[in-house]
């Protein structure tokens, strides 16, 4: 799933192909909104929230879309061939005189009023990379529930918005401890909070993710399973974490972090 630094990178592009320019295209293809007339509207600007994106448009009205796992936004010069996948994968089109954004295999298309956003992203917690961003309103909300396991309370969007499985992982490292450490258990809980942050910020204008400061290996734990740590050598482990609605594969180095682990 795209984190959010992948969708800051996206709402930036889109927002530098789009804003201030009048539509000369537009397609919702989803039932709900496959009459809406977007054509002649203003875009006004691209903005994310956490994982959402939010296109602006003249007249009040805002386009909310999320790519979750699979979804994607393309832009393509005026004739261009477009590229991001066969045709009926195709969800939205905003195209101007100049270009054209493509949103392929988007699971949340929604046109509402500028003003009702609130019904979209007002569950969200603290943007890491919004002007809303509050790490003390994010840590509180963290530890509002001190039982739940780090790594389900950092991906709970509505506890600080942007992390997503590989940060969750990740974090858990720098903090040396495992990912299923309650939240109350973790020593000096406000790095987590601050960590985060500094992670995201780091990458927010890169789209090679990168954790360690290290090109060649850009990750500490993430994907690296049954690999060495890098920093003692130790054998990386792998396993599930969530509710079993929603578990995520997990990484964690068992010599370095510490804390209970599911084996």
């Amino acid at each position: 799933m795209p984190e959010g630094d992948t969708v800051f990178h996206t709402a930036r592009r889109l927002h530098a192909a789009l804003a201030g320019q009048r539509l000369t295209a537009a397609d919702l293809r989803v039932p709900r909104f496959a009459t809406a007339d977007l054509t002649g509207r203003e875009v006004r600007d691209v903005t994310p929230r956490g994982k959402h994106l939010l296109t602006r448009l003249s007249g009040g009205l805002t386009l909310h879309t999320h790519l979750r796992m699979d979804g994607a936004w393309r832009v393509y010069e005026a004739g261009e061939r477009w590229r991001g996948g066969p045709g009926h994968q195709i969800r939205a089109i905003l195209g101007t005189e100049a270009r054209t954004a493509v949103g392929y295999r988007l699971p949340v298309v929604e046109l509402l009023r500028t003003a009702d956003e609130d019904r979209a992203v007002g569950h969200l917690g603290p943007d890491l990379l919004g002007p809303d961003w509050d790490a003390g309103a994010a840590l509180a909300r963290l530890l509002a529930a001190p039982e739940r396991p780090l790594g389900e309370a950092l991906l709970d969007q509505r506890n600080l918005a942007g992390i997503g499985n590989v940060y969750k992982s990740e974090l858990c490292f720098l903090l040396r401890v495992t990912p299923w450490t309650p939240v109350g258990d973790v020593p000096r809980p406000a790095r987590a909070t601050a960590l985060a942050a500094r992670l995201l910020d780091a990458n927010r204008d890169t789209f090679r993710r990168v954790t360690t400061g290290r090109r060649g290996t850009p990750l500490y734990v993430y994907g690296r399973a049954h690999r060495p740590c890098l920093r003692c050598g130790a054998t990386i482990r792998e396993a599930e974490q969530g509710d079993g609605t929603k578990a995520r594969p997990t990484y964690w180095c068992p010599r370095c972090q510490e804390g209970p682990a599911p084996y």
